[in-house]
């Protein structure tokens, strides 16, 4: 008779305890929240004294709960030095002094699948009463499995968050980009522009102020992603606020200079080409900030030269070491291709880049022919070589031709 009211006993603590985590749960307690009413649980309701759990987190198990422990324990295990074997029921982990798990009688992992999630320790009360470790797992698995499916949803939480917040950079970057590019007999412009991920570092632009002049430019910026996207807005944003109120080129890239170095401390830096044509006095001067050169094609004299001159790259020192300008006169017709070096530098299987030298046999080749056309005949050729080899930089080409 004594040993039922024992029993019974102990299945109404067991029940209680049920339903303080099972109602934990249901009420979307936080994490924090649930492991003190799982340890309090076991304390209270189960003949526990002692209790110690571990719970995975990516590549190691991490100290979650430590009441009643005497001996010093790690805060963290790598999971390579947790050994369980199912068939015996052996669980050994790798640890040395002064860390030591032997004043803890019983553990219990719990898996989910074929992943262990967690391990629980445990030592009992009294002698006499032994501990029921089919309930106490049970009651574990709930809790453990409650607790990684918050994780789980929380993480997806923060996918969306970052995917949605990529998305809007993504659509704000586009609008950095001209909308329409000149199309008529006096210019007509193509660009190709394939970003490596959603968000890409590299920026062109093509602004025409008057009728008798265009600036056009393209840019790379140090690094990837979105730290690359919000520096070139920055860029985009100074670019086109200097372009409203001065034509002088080298006061442009002095003040770009300035305000990059500013942002960034000379830890990031645009390579960066500008140029300005003049179609009354057929002039065209350019500035070369480190970036690859343009391409300039002279349609009449059937050759094509290298646009180099300028300075270093923007942003990495508080002042231009050097600047200077370069100018070509008496320009009609003429073409200007302008690229990241995201082009020259795809790979194929073989790991050779396309290089500077092959684009330059393409344009000798393919000299001042309509920029559609050419883009369409030589990104064919680079998908040739790439092999389908994967592209690991953003591409850009913006090709113009003046008549």
């Amino acid at each position: 008779m004594e040993k039922s009211i024992v029993k019974y006993q102990r299945k109404e603590l067991e029940l209680k305890a049920l339903l303080e985590i099972t109602q934990a749960i249901n009420e979307n307690k936080p994490a924090a929240v649930l492991l003190d009413i799982f340890k309090f649980t076991c304390l209270v309701h189960l003949n526990i004294r002692s209790i110690l759990l571990y719970m995975v987190n990516q590549d190691h198990f991490e100290k979650r709960i430590s009441h009643g422990v005497k001996n010093k324990v790690p805060d963290i295990i790598s999971d390579r030095k947790v050994h369980y074997d199912k068939d015996s029921g052996q669980l050994h982990i790798e640890v040395e002094a002064p860390y030591s798990f032997s004043e803890l009688e019983n553990y219990l992992p719990v898996f989910h699948k074929e992943k262990m999630l967690a391990i629980l320790f445990l030592k009992k009360k009294e002698e006499k009463e032994d501990l029921d470790l089919d309930f106490t797992q049970a009651l574990t698995n709930i809790m453990v499995v409650a607790l990684e499916n918050k994780r789980f949803a929380k993480r997806q939480l923060e996918q969306e968050r970052l995917r949605k917040e990529v998305e809007i950079a993504s659509n704000v970057q586009r609008m950095l980009f001209p909308a329409v590019l000149p199309d008529s007999q006096k210019m007509r412009a193509k660009v190709t522009y394939i970003p490596h991920s959603t968000v890409g570092g590299d920026y062109y632009d093509l602004i025409q102020p008057s009728e008798e002049e265009v600036f056009f430019c393209i840019a790379d910026v140090s690094g990837k992603g979105m730290p690359a996207a919000l520096l070139m807005s920055n860029f985009q944003a100074a670019l086109r606020t200097l372009l409203r109120s001065t034509r002088d080129l080298k006061m442009i890239v002095e003040q770009l200079n300035y305000t990059i170095y500013d942002n960034t401390k000379g830890e990031r830096f645009i390579t960066f080409f500008l140029g300005h044509y003049h179609f009354k006095n057929r002039t065209l001067q350019y500035v070369n900030a480190g970036h690859n050169p343009a391409v300039l094609c002279w349609e009449g004299e059937q050759r094509s030269e290298n646009l180099g001159a300028g300075t270093t790259v923007i942003g990495a020192f508080e002042v231009l070491p050097f600047l200077e300008t370069g100018q070509r006169s008496h320009l009609t017709n003429f073409t200007v291709h302008l690229y990241t070096d995201g082009l020259t530098e795809r790979f194929n299987k073989a790991e050779e880049p396309y290089g500077d030298e092959r684009f330059m046999q393409f344009v000798r080749k393919k000299l001042c022919i309509d920029p559609h056309r050419f883009h369409e005949l030589f990104f064919k050729e680079l998908e040739q070589f790439a092999e389908s080899s994967e592209q690991t930089d953003d591409v850009t080409l913006l090709s113009i031709r003046f008549q």
